[in-house]
């Protein structure tokens, strides 16, 4: 059985084991793309999310930033340096084969291939996924009743800023200097013909039409009222809720799809 992607095993040392990414943005959300399953879009207006992050470039990053015990001294990249659809990007999830409790990295996909997905390369994209809609969106809702969240580590993602009338590109990073922790779904897509193994993410977004910073990301739509948007978000996952997100409920971890705040971020327009 051949695997597109890999993952390697961590567990955290100590009493317990525990949990503890250059094409710019289009002017159309990936993640409003119709859904051919649920015989619904999102609207025929959705708020648009970049489509170019930058993971860390050194796995020792991850290592160190999450607290997960040294298994790659050596240090080492295995995924692309700058992420786009479709690209090959690491993320962390839960392990699949702990019965007790660890992280295991794994890199895969970016766009997430749902279980009933004929082919890997999908003729719509799913690399965004709103978080409202993850119940009741055929792409992603088994992954997320079935707790197959991630955390994408990113050392910076890019927005258009368009208050100029003129698209003007907006880096975002950590004013901390750590990476960010985005919250994602992951899913295992096996090919039927080949057998091949196919690891898979998507990035969750939210509303943010009310957030002082986010909500003057992207391109206005005329056609809508100012606090009506739907302006988009990524959800950071700040290190004191990996716990949660890796491995709570359902429950609890809808408690954190939520906007950050705006002292998080270190963000301003691109240097030429």
């Amino acid at each position: 059985m051949k695997r597109v992607g890999s993952r390697r095993a961590w567990c955290k040392i100590g009493v317990s084991l525990r949990p503890t990414v250059h094409s710019r943005c289009k002017s159309r959300s990936m993640e409003s793309a119709r859904d051919p399953t649920d015989g619904a879009s999102a609207g025929a207006h959705a708020g648009a999310m970049c489509n170019r992050y930058k993971p860390p470039p050194d796995v020792r990053t991850i290592e160190l930033t999450w607290e997960i015990s040294r298994q790659h001294p050596e240090g080492g990249r295995w995924w692309d340096e700058v992420l786009h659809p479709r690209g090959q990007g690491p993320f962390l999830r839960r392990s699949r084969d702990d019965a007790g409790y660890s992280r295991e990295l794994a890199v895969g996909q970016w766009g997430l291939i749902p279980w009933f997905a004929k082919e890997p390369k999908l003729k719509y994209p799913t690399n965004n996924a709103r978080s409202e809609e993850l119940a009741a969106k055929a792409s992603y809702k088994e992954p997320w009743a079935r707790g197959q969240r991630c955390i994408i580590p990113a050392s910076d993602f890019d927005e258009p800023n368009w208050e100029s009338g003129k698209n003007v590109w907006w880096r975002f990073r950590r004013a901390d200097g750590r990476p960010w922790g985005l919250a994602g779904l992951w899913n295992t897509w096996t090919d039927k013909a080949t057998g091949e193994v196919h690891e898979s993410y998507t990035m969750l977004t939210i509303n943010a039409d009310h957030d002082p910073l986010m909500s003057r990301m992207h391109r206005p739509d005329p056609k809508r009222p100012p606090d009506r948007q739907d302006k988009r978000s990524v959800i950071p996952i700040e290190l004191e809720d990996v716990d949660t997100w890796l491995a709570g409920t359902v429950a609890e971890a809808s408690t954190l799809l939520r906007l950050a705040p705006a002292e998080v971020y270190d963000a301003g327009p691109v240097e030429a």
